[in-house]
């Protein structure tokens, strides 16, 4: 089984948090609460689809996920 790695653009981070409303876990956010911060760059598969939907759902395009 193939393993991945979430990415997170800081630059592009508008601080929705919907991210971390999907996976608390693998997304944080800093101090201010204005940018994410990756807790997690390569969560388990058992954690795939939740980090799937964060990244479906940033509305700044600011995540995404590698194969590896």
């Amino acid at each position: 089984m193939r393993g991945y790695t979430v990415r997170a653009d800081t630059g592009l981070c508008q601080g929705h948090q919907l991210c971390q409303g999907e996976a608390p876990d693998v997304f944080g956010f800093d101090e201010d609460g204005d940018v994410v911060v990756m807790l997690e760059e390569h969560p388990a598969e058992s954690r795939r689809t939740d980090v799937q939907t964060a990244v479906r759902y940033c509305p700044a395009f600011a995540l995404s996920i590698e194969e590896d």
